[in-house]
């Protein structure tokens, strides 16, 4: 199976010891962005219309009937293609290094069994509703990628997770909001961004880092510091992880009554 890339090591971040999600919790997460391609032997960025991770944890793929995955998985013994499902998560906000993270899933894919074919669909639109399901059966193929492998990578640092552990594991209750969110921070809340970047410790932004939003999960906020050489990825945390997106409001509002009190202290 083709494996991750090596990446430098990444500056000194400074979240290492703070709550945040287990690498599980993150694979899930990363796994719902829709910037994905399909590999397999002899097909190098194989095109992918959909994928999704089943409540169940199966991962299932909607690939062009008449594509390089649907022919080489016709062409494999058994119709069982070694593969491997690429997804990519892009900051919604712009920064100079917008990939925060790649998960990489490998393992093989097989055709969803006729019989087995409304289940998975109905399944399939449960976590990820597309009009592409709509085509299965004519133009698309819908196939499932029983997994081998799982590797996360996020700041340079790759993470196996077994299979096990991210099938059992639950995305983040904040995914579906989180961009939106920190689009309006970055357009309209330059005050918030302020104060948020106030409870970055000072050695770690130094004289030229300019502070970004870059994430926000249940955890908290992560900041980027950018400077003219590098970047540092910084947790800013809530008092207490959420467990859903109802709870994000008030969490913010303790946040920044914190970091109003610290900045009067």
């Amino acid at each position: 199976m083709p494996s991750s890339p090596t990446h430098p090591a990444p500056e000194r971040r400074p979240e290492a010891a703070a709550l945040r999600p287990e690498p599980a919790e993150r694979a899930r997460t990363v796994a719902t962005r829709t910037a994905a391609t399909v590999c397999a032997p002899g097909v190098e960025g194989g095109r992918l219309l959909a994928h999704t991770v089943t409540r169940a944890g199966q991962v299932l793929l909607v690939v062009p009937a008449d594509g390089d995955i649907a022919g080489a998985v016709d062409k494999a013994p058994d119709q069982d293609l070694s593969a491997l499902l690429m997804v990519s998560d892009h900051a919604p906000v712009p920064l100079r290094r917008p990939v925060r993270g790649q998960l990489w899933l490998s393992g093989w894919a097989t055709p969803v069994r006729a019989e087995d074919q409304r289940a998975a669909l109905l399944a399939f639109a449960e976590t990820r509703p597309t009009e592409v399901l709509l085509d299965v059966g004519r133009a698309a193929r819908l196939l499932r990628l029983d997994l081998a492998e799982v590797v996360l990578s996020e700041g340079g640092e790759g993470v196996d997770v077994s299979p096990q552990e991210f099938a059992a594991a639950r995305p983040d209750p904040l995914a579906a909001v989180e961009a939106d969110h920190l689009r309006h921070l970055a357009g309209a809340h330059a005050d918030v961004v302020e104060l948020l970047a106030a409870r970055v410790p000072a050695e770690v932004v130094g004289q030229v880092g300019v502070v970004r939003p870059l994430a926000l999960d249940r955890f908290g906020f992560r900041l980027r510091v950018e400077r003219p050489f590098g970047h540092t990825d910084v947790r800013v945390p809530f008092p207490r992880p959420l467990t859903c997106a109802g709870q994000l409001g008030a969490a913010v509002g303790q946040l920044l009554c914190a970091a109003r009190a610290a900045r009067r202290s």
